[in-house]
């Protein structure tokens, strides 16, 4: 089953999509604005992962698909905690110039409406570096929270950053959908 969103299509990853990964992996820009942290990998390593997170029930990554561009980036619900219903959620569009023209906002807002309606997921986490500005504009615009900042937590480029930790609930999303009729 596909993911529909007003701009973009979430679906499964693909092993032709493996390439695209592995350049927003190995891509120093990317890696810097997120969270996470790599070490270069190769066309076999990143074909490696896709094998063995074939069947992981506990953390989906989807394509971002846009019918203009095709793939552009992926999406995730990660970590996802069956008994107390939450779930990690990540963003990571690799084509420089789709940012800034709705496609992260258009995710954002297709993957809450997938986990908290079809999923029946209570609470989505997230968490951006504090001086991430295009992170903090997307998910302010698509009603996360800022919850607290884990200082100094994560260490790049020879500096540790201050870590910002988010989350929305099921009933904020459902708030935010019924304010400005997104889905309309």
């Amino acid at each position: 089953m596909n993911i529909y969103g007003r701009k973009v299509i979430l679906r499964a990853i693909e092993i032709k999509d493996c390439e695209m990964i592995r350049g927003m992996f190995n891509d120093p820009e990317i890696e810097n604005l997120v969270v996470g942290w790599s070490f270069p990998i190769s066309a076999y390593q990143q074909e490696q992962w896709f094998c063995s997170h074939a069947h992981d029930e506990k953390n989906f990554r989807f394509v971002i698909e846009t019918e203009e561009d095709g793939a552009v980036g992926i999406v995730t619900l990660t970590n996802i905690d069956w008994k107390n219903r939450c779930a990690f959620h990540g963003i990571k569009i690799a084509k420089k110039e789709i940012r800034c023209k709705g496609v992260g906002t258009d995710s954002v807002m297709a993957i809450m409406r997938y986990a908290f309606d079809e999923l029946q997921l209570n609470r989505l986490d997230g968490a951006w570096f504090k001086d991430n500005i295009a992170s903090r504009g997307l998910y302010t615009k698509c009603g996360w929270v800022e919850e607290g900042v884990r200082r100094q937590y994560i260490y790049k480029r020879g500096k540790y950053r201050d870590l910002v930790i988010v989350g929305i609930l099921k009933n904020e999303y459902y708030d935010l959908i019924k304010k400005n009729h997104y889905w309309d």
